[in-house]
């Protein structure tokens, strides 16, 4: 360090004046790059998200009048039977149109249910699961879905369960 010190007391003050500003000029674009410019990043970052924010805030608003009227038209949900679950799997897959598709039913337990479904379509499947859990209690314990030969058409593999009453 006192070398250094030496060496700059030897230069001209001509010298110093331009090594003490390309010092400063040096330290300065470090404090920016490192410090400013990610702070300044940071900050543009957090008002891009709270802008997102205010326009879903907005929408969010400018729809909520319509959700709570077509919430208040949902009709309540039927309350559990005490059917066996072998007859109401049978019973909501045949109002679903799933009769054909399904294949086998065999008991999981006492309160589950293993279920088969071929060449069954997606969408059909999907509304019967949540109508199932909406309307009926039965929850799903895994399921497996395969590509069929055409599309549209899945085969299902479910476990189904539903709470003991």
């Amino acid at each position: 360090m006192e070398n250094i010190a030496n060496w700059f007391r030897g230069l001209k003050p001509r010298e110093r004046v331009i090594i003490v500003a390309g010092a400063v000029l040096v330290l300065a674009t470090a404090i920016y790059l490192f410090v400013l410019a990610p702070f300044y990043a940071s900050v543009a970052a957090r008002e891009q998200a709270v802008a997102r924010k205010k326009a879903d805030l907005a929408w969010m608003r400018s729809v909520a009048a319509e959700v709570r009227a077509l919430s208040a038209n949902q009709p309540m949900l039927a309350a559990p039977t005490n059917e066996s679950l072998v007859v109401l799997i049978d019973r909501t897959a045949r109002e679903a149109g799933l009769s054909s598709a399904l294949t086998g039913q065999t008991p999981n337990g006492e309160t589950g249910i293993r279920v088969r479904l071929e060449s069954a379509s997606f969408d059909r499947t999907m509304m019967w699961l949540a109508n199932l859990e909406l309307s009926h209690s039965v929850s799903i314990e895994s399921v497996t879905f395969d590509r069929a030969a055409s599309p549209g058409l899945v085969n299902v593999s479910l476990v189904l369960n539903r709470a003991a009453s």
